[in-house]
């Protein structure tokens, strides 16, 4: 059994790796800091192959399938955010943002599922957020992102439902997690963040036994309700007030 996990070198994407071992998966492990992958990969026990690579070019993504064909698992996980007025943030940033968080994810997705619909198994777990599921002023762009994670994954979920697939589609959809995320993204959340150990430990649980909607801790289910049922501006108010920036 073998897993292709993104953003791997840190942080949940690592965490997870370390789950999947636990479940006897060996792995391919992809990230752009080939030094924090070596650290990973000498802390796991099965056998583990380590790509450097920067998976918002859609050229490395391809090179990536071309390279690693015959896998059971992909993870999704590669991503980051940022955090300030729309009008102020950098540019730049926010379109690496929309390569690494969307692209990548759309063009590694659609490569891998047409593999395992072919052979009629294989597992694909998006990491997408609660951010997902509602308006992030603040975060715009990345909680745009993320909910094109979510729609995409939700409608492929119907797609191989409907084609009586046995191919598994996941995403996970965390709150807060303390990781480098939040100094990347010079953000600091009013909600306390969960441990991307907790994390990683409850989704590949809840992954491996077929769940969709992976939604760590009971606060960050009630928000994904009331996103729901309270109209979008309130959520955008609350969303507001619970994200501001370090540094001011």
């Amino acid at each position: 059994m073998k897993a292709l996990i993104t953003g791997a070198s840190s942080g949940i994407g690592r965490d997870i790796a370390k789950e999947l071992s636990k479940k006897g998966y060996d792995l391919i492990l992809v990230a752009r800091d080939l030094e924090k992958l070596e650290q990973v990969k000498s802390e796991i026990k099965t056998n583990v192959e380590i790509v450097s690579m920067d998976v918002s070019r859609p050229e490395n993504c391809e090179q990536l399938h071309k390279q690693f064909k015959n896998i059971d698992i992909l993870v999704n996980n590669a991503g980051f955010g940022d955090c300030g007025d729309f009008t102020k943030t950098k540019l730049e940033k926010e379109i690496k943002m929309i390569e690494t968080n969307i692209i990548a994810y759309h063009i590694l997705t659609k490569l891998y599922l047409k593999d395992m619909k072919q052979k009629n198994c294989g597992k694909i777990l998006n990491v997408a957020s609660i951010a997902g599921f509602m308006p992030g002023p603040l975060m715009a762009t990345y909680y745009s992102t993320k909910a094109y994670v979510v729609r995409l994954s939700e409608s492929l979920r119907e797609e191989l439902r409907r084609d009586k697939s046995k191919v598994q589609i996941s995403i996970l959809c965390p709150g807060p997690v303390d990781t480098n995320f939040n100094k990347v993204a010079d953000v600091q959340f009013a909600l306390k963040g969960l441990s991307s150990e907790y994390v990683a430990k409850y989704a590949i649980e809840k992954f491996l036994k077929g769940k969709f909607y992976i939604v760590p801790s009971w606060k960050i289910k009630l928000a994904k309700f009331a996103c729901k049922i309270v109209p979008n501006n309130i959520v955008a108010m609350v969303s507001y007030n619970m994200q501001r920036r370090k540094i001011q």
